[in-house]
């Protein structure tokens, strides 16, 4: 096959459902491979034809990144006005909006791009593996180099790499809900099926993107990356990624400012031309009052926050697949985690064997645990690649080298699935009669055994009370017998336990203390004995509120899991699909559900969550599942993240809060003084510069300090909230506006240049200054100390506002100088404006709405887009684009 021309191999195409209808043999002939899989030559030369297995890229882009900066309505707004502006030959309002701009945007831009570009780094560190032959052995190969024709070995919890025509199988059922919106998992054979079936009828495949929910198989891969099902779908959706709670957060919030805004600068342009102002004049006051009532850099300061929050993750070695997982983790009240590989080290060690009788030696009992292995002797004996952890430790130990495989002989296996939690196998040994072996959960094994006496219970029991895992070893004769199904694991003898442990981590109680005084509800989910978790979560220090077994849950309805759950600390002997369950009612519930695990049987609850979190150590499996992924065997690093998500958050309402309740007081006082005036209160372009300069020192702030107890509960979008505080400080702003102009006016008989000066600086020294009052609900200064940065920033603003009307920039800005007794006047009114702002501000969060939630948290739905968009993730290579055309391709 290797010296076939490439170009001659790929002359035939054989889309999916034509390759379900072809027998295995017949499958693997048209692709040009076999039973042993591709050699690694033919597979290099494929790869480089078909290019790499994958439906996404996460190398940075720059021209992407730049063309999301201008995705904001309110840059919307902005680019408009600019062009009106020049059009209506304004050229100083085009300038000073063009200045905007180009500083959002360049801030925007110059964050998110870093941001990516460590996203990348970090990324590029986490690679995805799957199990193939080649050169007639077992490999490990990253997913995005498989190719057609490669032979590959799927088990329980694996996310499936590409369309793969089945050749073997074992009680196989596939989650395909992601492709086909079924609920039930689908059952898989490698028998062909009938020509014309359908997608959902073609059980002879597999498919890309789903997950293997029992049993296990081989196949042969048929179509990769954009030629898959599944991968022609996630290719549809382009790279964009689905938006979170905070992203849609702040579109409404762009859209409540939108509505302010036209609705504001309607009134003011009827007005004028009622009042017979110039037509020109007074769309370009109007066009400025619209710009400057919206928080034009509330984009930058957004990317600016994100981009500080994925630094600070990355220098703690923590990678974050998409940038606004941070707000996702910041927003997580409830955490589940499994017990192993999280809670404890995750390096399981077999520590010994247990015989139940005086009959069965250690050996004999080691044994029968290394026959009850669901891989193939001799490649188990060479290599742990691609078994579960527990065969792994055994095969391990040393006890296992004088096992011999060419004694024995395999004549069927059931698998091990999370129903009946136990592997069994039919085996004769050196042509004698065969017998029947059993290896599982000890309960479940037991079952099948005669009554178990008083002494094996008791060893069991202490085992568990240790906090050790066990497996039962049983087994019978299965004389004349050539397979077996579950029916057959029936009157067994109990052949005694094999003992494993895997210790809790040093740092893992203080871990979860701190995420406990974080406001999240830890719980634990594993399948693990229920005393065995309850050890654990002992030595941890975790308190529980209760115990469900895998037992309990199912016979409770719904709605009385979803009351259980909320109660419970500890789910034992749960299965994946009950996690998974378990999860999904916690979300219905309302909260916001974090499930961090590391094995394959939690893929599918990883999948549930709103937001999936793993570790590095973890199986490939949950590392695919997860939408964080922890490069450090460090639960405090999680506590930090979700810290991080909700700093990022506080720092942004913040900003949001200041910049409406500021704007909206200031372009209502030009609205109303407009109207009473026979001139402009503020030119056009003297409103727009005020406000950039305002905007310009708020850049400091997503580097400010946050309060403590902004970070013990996660925050959601209030527009409520929002909306009521623009209303209050924005009156406020207004009245000092007033009396400004009663100075201006009736004390200084100010002329238009000198009134306009006067408001200038006045406008930016109050809503500048009044940053200090707003960023806390604490005392400024005495009980919540700003960032130095932003004291900085700040005062830096206020200096440049006093500055700029008495330099010699003056006159080209329209302003006239300024007598020395208003900068008296000036000082005063901002002292007495910072006080009222103050008791306005204790007055106005002690107020029972400011304290709870009007509306019960909404419970998350998340579109089918977010999943597909999510798993397609784990398809991912660094390069500059990934070809969405080929149709499947047949190799001869």
């Amino acid at each position: 096959m290797s010296d076939l021309n490439v170009k001659e191999r790929h002359r035939m195409q054989l889309p999916i459902n034509e390759a379900a209808c072809l027998p295995p043999d017949q499958m693997l002939e048209h692709l040009g491979s076999s039973p042993a899989g591709l050699t690694n030559k033919e597979a290099a030369e494929r790869l480089a034809e078909l290019g790499p297995n994958a439906v996404r890229t996460h190398r940075a882009n720059g021209w992407a990144v730049l063309g999301r900066q201008f995705a904001s309505p309110i840059l919307i707004l902005l680019i408009i006005t600019a062009g009106l502006s020049l059009f209506l030959g304004d050229a100083t309002n085009s300038i000073v909006i063009g200045v905007i701009l180009l500083v959002s945007v360049g801030l925007g831009f110059t964050n998110e791009f870093r941001a990516e570009r460590a996203s990348e780094a970090l990324h590029s560190r986490v690679t995805h593996r799957a199990v193939v032959l080649r050169d007639g052995t077992t490999q490990e190969v990253d997913v995005t180099a498989l190719v057609p024709g490669d032979v590959v070995h799927l088990s329980l919890g694996a996310i499936i790499p590409a369309d793969i025509r089945l050749l073997s199988t074992k009680n196989l059922l596939c989650d395909e809900s992601i492709l086909t919106g079924e609920s039930l998992p689908a059952g898989k054979d490698h028998a062909p099926v009938a020509p014309g079936s359908s997608l959902g009828d073609l059980a002879s495949c597999v498919f890309m993107g789903t997950v293997i929910q029992s049993g296990g198989c081989t196949g042969v891969v048929v179509a990769t990356g954009g030629r898959a099902e599944f991968g022609r779908i996630a290719l549809g959706l382009g790279e964009r990624q689905p938006q979170t709670e905070f992203q849609l957060g702040l579109k409404r919030f762009s859209f409540l400012l939108l509505q302010v805004a036209i609705g504001l600068t309607t009134l003011i342009f009827i007005a004028n031309l009622l009042l017979q102002r110039p037509l020109i004049e007074s769309l370009l006051f109007s066009l400025a009052i619209a710009v400057g009532i919206t928080p034009q850099l509330l984009p930058a300061v957004v990317s600016t926050s994100l981009a500080t929050g994925t630094r600070q993750l990355a220098r703690r070695k923590v990678l974050v697949k998409r940038l606004v997982c941070i707000e996702d983790l910041g927003d997580m009240d409830i955490l589940v985690t499994d017990k192993t590989g999280t809670l404890t080290e995750g390096r399981i060690s077999f520590i010994g064997a247990l015989p139940a009788s005086p009959d069965v030696s250690d050996a004999e009992l080691l044994t029968l645990g290394l026959l009850a292995t669901e891989t193939d002797y001799s490649e188990a004996k060479q290599s742990t690649a691609g078994q579960n952890p527990l065969d792994a430790a055994l095969w391990e130990i040393s006890g296992a080298a004088p096992f011999d495989p060419t004694r024995f002989e395999r004549l069927d296996l059931i698998d091990f699935d999370h129903q009946r939690r136990r592997t069994s196998v039919l085996v004769r040994e050196a042509g004698g009669p065969a017998r029947l072996v059993t290896k599982g959960a000890p309960e479940d094994v037991l079952a099948l055994c005669g009554p178990t006496s008083p002494n094996v219970q008791a060893m069991l029991d202490e085992q568990f009370d240790a906090g050790s895992r066990v497996v039962a070893v049983a087994t019978r004769p299965a004389t004349g017998m050539s397979n077996i199904t579950p029916a057959d694991e029936r009157d067994l003898v109990l052949a005694g336990f094999l003992v494993f442990l895997d210790r809790p981590k040093a740092n893992a109680g203080a871990s979860l203390e701190q995420l406990a005084t974080l406001g999240i509800s830890v719980k634990i989910a594993t399948g693990d004995n229920a005393k065995v978790a309850e050890k654990v979560c002992s030595e941890l220090g975790v308190i529980s509120g209760g115990t469900l077994t895998g037992a309990d849950v199912d016979v409770l309805s719904d709605t009385e899991l979803a009351a259980a759950a909320r109660e419970a600390t500890i789910f034992a002997r749960v299965s994946p699909e009950q996690k998974a369950r378990i999860i999904t009612l916690l979300r219905q519930s309302g909260g916001a559900v974090g499930f961090m695990g590391d094995g394959v049987n939690d893929a599918l609850a990883l999948h549930k969550a709103d937001i999936g979190i793993s570790v590095d150590s973890a199986t490939d499996v949950a590392k695919d599942a997860a939408d964080i992924v922890l490069l450090e065997k460090d639960l405090g690093v999680l506590a930090e993240g979700v810290m991080e998500g909700r700093r990022i958050f506080a720092n942004t309402i913040k900003y949001v809060l200041m910049g409406t309740s500021s704007n909206f007081g200031n372009m209502f006082s030009a609205a109303t003084a407009s109207v009473v005036l026979s001139f402009l209160p503020m030119l056009p372009g003297q409103i727009l510069l005020n406000n950039l300069l305002y905007d310009s020192g708020q850049l400091a702030i997503p580097g400010d300090r946050v309060d403590k107890e902004q970070l013990l509960a996660p925050s959601h979008w209030n527009i409520a909230f929002i909306r009521r505080f623009m209303f209050l400080f924005g009156p406020i702003s207004s009245l000092f506006d007033f009396a400004t102009f009663a100075l201006m006016l009736f004390v200084f008989n100010a002329v238009p240049g000198e009134f306009r000066a006067g408001w200038f600086i006045e406008s930016i020294a109050t809503q500048t200054l009044i940053i200090f009052a707003i960023r806390t609900r604490r005392v400024p200064f005495l009980r919540s100390r700003p960032s130095a940065g932003l004291l900085t920033a700040s005062l830096g603003v206020v200096a440049a506002g006093i500055f700029l009307p008495l330099s010699p920039l003056a006159g080209l800005l329209g302003f006239d100088p300024l007598p020395v007794p208003f900068f008296l006047s000036l000082l005063g009114m901002i002292v007495v404006y910072m006080v009222l702002v103050e008791v306005a501000k204790q007055w106005f969060f002690a107020r029972a709405a400011q304290q709870l939630p009007e509306l019960p948290t909404p419970v998350r739905r998340r579109p089918d887009t977010h999943h597909i968009s999510r798993r397609a993730a784990r398809f991912s290579a660094p390069v500059a684009g990934i070809a969405p055309g080929r149709p499947s391709v047949t190799i001869r």
